[in-house]
């Protein structure tokens, strides 16, 4: 068999092994959209097709999409998920590009210990966390008088401390992937340091910058935990507010799915906004780490 024919052939495998694994990968996401366009009775007997009226024929249920917003105040979670993410997110990068940069570019005492030990933060469980954190709100405000529990500020903070010692590892990687010689000829052009980093090392590296911002906003996006317990009803993010409709709302799986469905549209968006940088963003910083 002739190189180019048994190359197309495994070419033609790929495809269809690939298009399998996204169907499959899609499946979820494409039920739950179909299950927000149901009843709930149909969604808790197992119904594959559409919900069907007396005279037989297949109804859509749109206004799942209204009960929705009107049952549950969903634009409030949908806001504050957007303030405590995207605040979360802002932090995080400003500080982690700092330290990358500082520990991919400058030797200094002690550098490596504490580059291993942001490594080694990320091996404890998150939950070992929640009630030490807990405890250290309620004592705060008791101290102090200021109250912590339940703010934007709180949240944000805890989220911004859990993301950084990541954010930190993988941007250093980007960082020294940048060769030196461009700094090194900036420095001798007349700039300063922080020149360099600003004209030099920061427009290299914006595509991990960006790749690794956008990991931490939907990270964020979809905790529960954390929120659950250190949000109170004015500060609840959307995976609390969709947390709610077991239970207190007869079990509502339609307007469960309508939520979830909400939900995704802005991390869909921001993924197509910024597809370009997430796809050059996960092969740059590859060379030195």
């Amino acid at each position: 068999m002739p190189y180019y024919v048994r190359k197309r052939i495994i070419n033609v495998i790929i495809s269809i092994i690939m298009l399998i694994i996204l169907a499959i990968t899609l499946l979820p996401v494409g039920w739950m959209v179909f299950s927000s366009l149901k009843s709930s009775t149909d969604i808790a007997i197992g119904r594959v097709g559409l919900s069907r009226n007396l005279a037989g024929q297949p109804v859509v249920h749109w206004e799942n999409y209204v009960d929705m917003w009107k049952n549950v105040n969903f634009g409030l979670y949908l806001k504050n998920s957007l303030i405590i993410c995207g605040s979360t997110m802002v932090l995080a990068m400003i500080f982690s590009t700092l330290a990358a940069y500082a520990l991919s570019r400058f030797r200094f005492p002690g550098a490596d210990f504490f580059s291993n030990t942001i490594l080694a933060t990320q091996m404890i469980p998150a939950i070992m966390y929640l009630i030490p954190l807990y405890i250290m709100f309620v004592k705060f405000t008791v101290l102090t008088g200021i109250p912590v529990k339940g703010t934007f500020t709180g949240i944000i903070l805890i989220y911004s401390a859990f993301f950084i010692p990541f954010s930190i590892w993988i941007l250093r990687g980007f960082f020294a992937s940048i060769p030196k010689e461009l700094e090194e000829a900036a420095l001798i052009d007349g700039c300063n340091p922080f020149q360099v980093f600003r004209h030099v090392a920061l427009p290299l590296a914006m595509p991990g910058i960006i790749a690794t911002g956008i990991y931490v906003f939907l990270t964020a996006w979809d905790e529960l935990m954390f929120a659950w317990v250190l949000t109170n009803a004015d500060t609840m993010t959307i995976p609390v507010g969709i947390r709610l409709f077991v239970g207190n709302y007869q079990n509502r799986f339609d307007l469960m799915m309508a939520a979830a469905t909400v939900a995704t549209l802005p991390v869909v968006i921001l993924f197509f906004m910024l597809q370009k940088h997430i796809v050059k963003g996960l092969t740059a910083g590859a060379v030195k780490g």
